[in-house]
């Protein structure tokens, strides 16, 4: 063989080893293709949930499930729990029908204000708001099957919305998507995309320790509990103290103002991936508990 048969042989070895690195790198730099909060995390807390259920909500659930065709969205599918984790975003791809929903996914309080749980949230537009009136809904079953799916779908997305940090917390930037951020090597993204894409989906994706499980009693009591208010004062507490401090590399993020652009060293992402796992399971068994009071056998 020659020199230069050789010398292509090698190449195509090359780029053969690089091909999977790179396909990863174009599914993190392209939100609009692979999505965490935005998909697979919601999808796990649904899964989650689902395993932390008993068998009657379960069947219930599986029996609303049946009324998908009659929400008239047949390009956002709603048969199954996962499904519905991820419908409220789907069907904002039909803004002229949906768009009235656009501020129920978020309720965000300046991290450098004292946190209120009762603004930014006009006329119920907020998602605290919405997780109690989906979840007042859901459990009323004098209503028509459609009206209590649609609850359900809301519910188990909303639910996951408010854990995730920057839908509650933020710095006059609409929770970091108008701070441009490095994450690690990968360049230009912005604050808010990280904490909804690639750092969560990193945080979940260890399949030696998988989230998506039938969690012990205690674990369900130390991860559970609280209201939809608790659960933004979390978010809200996180975006303070951990995520623009740490974006920033300050402890005084409330003296001025920040640069328009950071950027997330490894020490940073590896520091925020069990903060964000833990939000992602607290998610799940805090569905679980909604779906349960809803749907679950009546004492």
């Amino acid at each position: 063989m020659g020199d230069r048969a050789i010398r292509t042989d090698r190449l195509r070895a090359a780029l053969g080893a690089l091909a999977l690195p790179l396909a990863l790198l174009l599914l993190v730099v392209l939100p609009g293709q692979a999505q965490a909060w935005g998909f697979y995390a919601h999808r796990q807390t649904a899964s989650i949930a689902e395993a932390n259920i008993s068998p009657a909500a379960r069947a219930e659930i599986r029996r609303l499930l049946r009324a998908e065709k009659l929400l008239g969205t047949p390009k956002c599918p709603l048969a199954t729990l996962q499904d519905a984790s991820v419908w409220a975003d789907c069907i904002r791809g039909e803004g002229w029908r949906w768009g009235y929903t656009a501020p129920w996914h978020y309720r965000t309080t300046p991290i450098c204000e004292a946190y209120n749980p009762r603004a930014n949230c006009a006329n119920g537009n907020c998602v605290t708001a919405q997780i109690e009136r989906a979840h007042r809904v859901l459990s009323d079953r004098s209503l028509p099957d459609p009206v209590r799916l649609e609850a359900l779908a809301f519910l188990v997305h909303f639910a996951g919305d408010i854990h995730m940090p920057l839908h509650s917390g933020d710095k006059d930037d609409r929770g970091g998507n108008d701070r441009v951020t490095d994450y690690g090597i990968i360049p230009e993204l912005n604050l808010h995309w990280i904490w909804d894409g690639p750092l969560a989906e990193r945080a979940i994706s260890d399949p030696a320790d998988p989230v998506a499980r039938r969690y012990a009693p205690a674990e369900r009591a130390e991860l559970g509990g609280g209201t939809a208010a608790d659960w933004g004062r979390e978010s809200w507490q996180i975006a303070r103290d951990f995520i623009y401090p740490t974006a920033f590399h300050t402890e005084d993020v409330c003296s001025g103002d920040l640069p328009k652009k950071t950027a997330l060293t490894q020490e940073d992402i590896v520091a925020g991936v069990p903060i964000a796992r833990r939000r992602v399971v607290q998610a799940g068994i805090r569905i679980a508990e909604l779906l349960e009071s809803a749907l679950g056998p009546k004492s």
